[in-house]
């Protein structure tokens, strides 16, 4: 027993997974906390300032988060219908808010009442924000027209009617007071001059826009509508740069990264990604439960904040970098100091004698050992292994295998522990990487327990899982084997006619070998 070899657990590479650093920078947030809103959150959106808190626009009312609380720390709930949009000042100090009445209201952080109301949309205000001045807002409602106003005096200073639908998004650029942007379900993309009464640019997204931002430089413009993100050129005319069509629904909200090398998009298809700004491609995604309506991130993209459509509210926090202090270990004097003393040199005849450590078995190994086959199994199939470490779990499976003793190992169980087994299978069955060891544990299982099925119905729903899925993985491998086939008979072919030849007679009465290319 003294020889022992411990079981060697194999590495199971996932298939298709490429880590890159944009991986371990957008997997690096903690688990999501979620928050129940009164309706869905059609507005998310972060104060530029310390400390960073969010406005929340779901149903008839606005809450105000700070960034790692999970109760508002202020409600603004005066609306006579539902608000649809909020948006913080640059200063963050004031709030916008759009409403369904055709309202746009403007508070104060510190109070609850609104301190201005504009009142000239006949319908439901969708888009609202501060220009670049701080002291006019721009809003854009279903009555088809987009409105200026002056804070100070609250009145309407301009009214653009050019837009033939919906104006449901919008954003005014952080350089120039004088220039703002939005988008309608009329299919297009306007640029508006407060010192002209037209549209200076307009260019056609091809569906209805759901979505419009514009990078902090202003020479690139993005719009969201369908299934389409699609950036332009504002310096150049409106010329399209770049249709991008990554998501399988409408593409509902736009976000920019920090530092603008990153873009990120979210769907109806419950997905939100994140697309690299100098070569649009993705290079991360997101996966959500619900439809997505509105995104949002933090200062240096500490948090990532996402509105759906059941109302909840996912809040992601990086995780923190803890820098461990290591303080400097003071080490003891070395048994050659007490003997040869503090000066000793090493010399070249010397020995160095190391004593050898003493390895120390895991559980499983230990019960493999002491041949107790059962219980290594069952050690591996407790819920922290078998889901944490599954590749621990198929590595002793495959041990128990290759000694010949799968079978008396999964013989002889009870409901309970039947049910732990067919509860791995069931999960990993799928998986590629254990699918050649676990069909054969499957098989195992279903001629060992087939004689006794109908006695426990759960164990019985289980089985009939189990045996469905055995052939479907036995019928998707006999598939891949046909196709393998297929194509070297093809490879086979082509080789062939590549390398054809064909004897021909000279003229000297000698066969001559001649390669007829294909």
């Amino acid at each position: 027993m003294a020889g022992y070899k411990p079981v060697a657990i194999q590495t199971y590479p996932i298939l298709g997974e490429k880590i890159t650093q944009d991986t371990l920078y957008w997997n690096n947030y903690k688990t999501p906390v979620q928050i129940k809103e009164f309706g869905a959150v059609s507005k998310v959106d972060f104060s530029p300032q310390p400390p960073y808190n969010y406005a929340v626009t779901a149903s008839s009312r606005i809450h105000i988060y700070g960034r790692y609380s999970q109760e508002p720390i202020k409600t603004f709930s005066r609306f006579k219908d539902t608000a649809y949009c909020a948006t913080f000042r640059q200063d963050g100090r004031l709030l916008v808010a759009g409403s369904e009445d055709g309202g746009v209201q403007l508070f104060d952080i510190s109070g609850r009442a609104p301190l201005r109301q504009f009142e000239g949309h006949t319908k439901a205000v969708h888009t609202v924000d501060f220009t670049a001045d701080k002291y006019h807002v721009v809003s854009g409602a279903d009555d088809y027209t987009v409105k200026l106003w002056d804070i100070p005096n609250s009145k309407e200073i301009l009214t653009f009617k050019e837009h033939s639908d919906y104006v449901r998004c919008g954003c005014a650029s952080k350089l120039n007071p004088d220039l703002f942007i939005t988008g309608s379900y009329d299919h297009t993309v306007k640029m508006f001059d407060a010192r002209t009464n037209e549209s200076v640019l307009s260019v056609e997204h091809g569906q209805p826009v759901e979505s419009v931002l514009l990078f902090p430089s202003g020479g690139l413009l993005v719009s969201a509508g369908g299934r389409y993100v699609k950036v332009w050129d504002m310096l150049k005319g409106g010329q399209l740069l770049v249709s991008l069509k990554n998501h399988h629904k409408t593409v509902t909200c736009l976000c920019l990264s920090s530092s603008g090398q990153r873009l990120l998009s979210g769907s109806l298809d419950r997905k939100v990604k994140v697309y690299s700004t100098a070569s649009y491609k993705v290079v991360h995604s997101f996966d959500y439960a619900a439809s997505i309506l509105s995104l949002a991130l933090a200062h240096e993209d500490e948090t990532i904040v996402v509105g759906m459509t059941n109302g909840i509210l996912s809040v992601k926090h990086r995780k923190s970098e803890a820098k461990k202090e290591s303080l400097p270990r003071r080490r003891r004097p070395a048994y050659r100091t007490f003997i040869k003393g503090k000066n000793y040199m090493k010399q070249r005849d010397d020995i160095l004698i190391n004593r050898p450590t003493k390895k120390h078995l895991e559980l499983y190994d230990r019960d493999l050992k002491h041949f107790r086959i059962s219980k290594a199994l069952d050690r591996v199939l407790e819920p922290t292994c078998a889901i944490k470490t599954p590749e621990i779990t198929v590595s002793i499976i495959k041990e128990l295998n290759r000694r010949g003793v799968l079978a008396n190992a999964l013989a002889g169980r009870d409901e309970k522990e039947i049910s732990r087994v067919l509860n791995f299978l069931i999960r990993n069955l799928s998986q590629p990487r254990f699918a050649p060891v676990l069909i054969n544990a499957a098989e195992i299982i279903i001629d060992i327990y087939l004689p006794v099925i109908g006695q426990s119905p759960v164990v019985d729903k289980k089985f009939l899982l189990l045996q469905g899925l055995v052939e479907k993985e036995i019928d998707y491998q006999r598939e891949l084997l046909e196709t393998l086939g297929m194509m070297d008979m093809l490879f086979a072919t082509m080789r062939g006619k590549e390398g054809t030849s064909v004897l021909e007679h000279t003229s000297d009465g000698f066969p001559e070998n001649k390669k007829i290319e294909s």
